[in-house]
């Protein structure tokens, strides 16, 4: 009787997975658990720590094997050694590395080479001390590739070369990491314009050397062109940059699309970027882009579907994209960023004027319509077209939806410098809010418009 019960479960068993299309032994996993939900509990926690160490190893260090572009094609370590290490030209110096926006990880140094430092022992001029800084992997976000001499052979770089900065403890350009915070001094133009060979970008734009180098000159500290190398339009119509500012990668976790035109989800960006930006070797696929009419370039190239073999990038989305939305934004300091405190009120941060900001935010400015708390984003559809927000559509126009995303607004304190909108053109959040007072025709007062600012800056 007692064998009959057994056979009896089994088949119960049986029959359930085939009802619901189950493989057996799946089944069979299961039921051996003992039914104890705990264990799976356990499961969830070691893959969120696993998930965690991963993602930040991958965000800070992971190259994607893009080494292969920027040191075996464009040959950019060899202008950091200059031809005294084996390359060209003069080099680049630790001060010329930290001019052009470059960041330095002070918990990266060993403590002889911060003494030395502190002490004045270290030449900044020299070229040699910026390849001592890449042995020890204290650059943030790049990855220099030494022989067994000693002599470096190539370089990459990584995620958190954009998008994280230093808190400057140690001195200007150099501190503790900042994940996700948008590196508004780094000149990727400049950097890249170093590269004594430019062929693969003139190649693939089908333009001259001079050109090339014109367009990376035009973009300056904190912005860069992702979309030219998909359209070729490096400059709008009024002469300026078609470059955009470098978003942060913090506050993303229920945020829907991404970047300032909306190209996709995190992971969708992830894969454009690591793939088609930094020339990763992984696997891409976006049919978007072989739209010959609004993407030209990247229809020649076969960039909507790339594929590489080994692929080093796709096993990694998950784990980077686990570690991003665990990315917080930071809490606003006590008092206001915008400027020098007057007075003691000031200094801890007037609450009375952030209160009455919230209440211009939420009620007359109607800023909480599209700005929703706690994301400051829209939950769902976050797009918009220009004629909704009152600007041109040069940049949406761009993009598959031709629209604009609502950014989220939480951290704005961060990243103040460069200006607001995708391309820096309201160089205050005063001039963000007076130009929806016009275009909205919100009839805001003086201290409403004041009042404002200071609820958005406290974020």
């Amino acid at each position: 009787m007692k064998d009959l019960k057994g056979f009896s479960k089994i088949f119960l068993i049986a029959a359930i997975a085939s009802i619901c299309g189950l493989p057996l032994a799946i089944m069979s996993q299961n039921t051996n658990s003992g039914g104890d939900a705990r264990n799976f509990d356990g499961v969830i926690q070691r893959n969120v720590r696993q998930f965690m160490d991963k993602g930040q190893q991958i965000f800070r260090f992971d190259t994607f094997g893009d080494e292969a572009f920027w040191g075996d094609n464009l040959k950019l370590h060899q202008a950091i050694a200059g031809s005294k290490f084996g390359g060209v030209g003069a080099g680049v110096s630790p001060r010329t590395a930290l001019g052009v926006g470059l960041k330095v990880d002070s918990e990266a140094l060993p403590s002889d080479l911060i003494e030395a430092i502190q002490k004045g022992r270290v030449n900044l001029d020299d070229p040699a001390n910026t390849l001592a800084l890449l042995r020890l992997n204290a650059v943030v976000g790049v990855t220099g590739f030494f022989d067994q001499r000693g002599g470096i052979r190539s370089i990459g770089i990584q995620c958190a070369l954009c998008h994280s900065t230093v808190d400057d403890s140690f001195a200007p350009g150099i501190g503790r990491r900042l994940d996700g915070w948008a590196n508004r001094d780094l000149n990727v133009g400049a950097i890249v314009g170093l590269a004594p060979d430019l062929s693969p970008v003139i190649n693939l734009l089908g333009v001259d050397d001079a050109t090339v180098r014109k367009v990376l000159t035009s973009w300056g500290p904190g912005k860069f062109d992702a979309e030219v190398f998909l359209d070729g339009k490096a400059f709008r119509d009024d002469g300026k940059s078609s470059a955009t500012l470098i978003p942060p990668a913090f506050g993303l976790a229920g945020v829907n699309l991404h970047t300032w035109t909306g190209w996709g989800s995190v992971t969708h960006w992830n894969a454009f970027v690591a793939n088609l930006e930094m020339h990763g070797k992984g696997t891409f696929y976006d049919p978007r882009l072989n739209d010959p009419a609004q993407f030209p370039i990247a229809a020649r190239a076969g960039l909507g579907n790339v594929r590489s073999d080994p692929d080093l990038i796709t096993s990694k989305l998950a784990a980077l994209h686990f570690y991003q939305l665990a990315i917080p934004a930071p809490a606003a300091p006590a008092r206001p960023v915008s400027r020098e405190p007057h007075s003691i009120l000031e200094m801890f941060g007037s609450r009375p004027a952030v209160e009455s900001g919230k209440a211009v935010f939420d009620g007359k400015a109607k800023c909480a319509t599209c700005h929703v708390a706690p994301l400051f984003t829209e939950p769902g559809w976050n797009m918009h077209t220009p004629a909704e927000i009152g600007i041109d559509d040069f940049q949406a126009n761009r993009a598959p939806d031709r629209r604009y995303r609502t950014a989220p607004l939480k951290g704005l304190w961060t990243h103040l410098k460069g200006g607001f909108y995708h391309d820096g053109r309201f160089a205050t959040l005063r001039d963000v809010v007076d130009h929806y007072d016009g275009f909205f025709k919100l009839g805001l007062t003086e201290q409403e418009k004041s009042d404002l600012v200071e609820y958005l800056l406290s974020l």
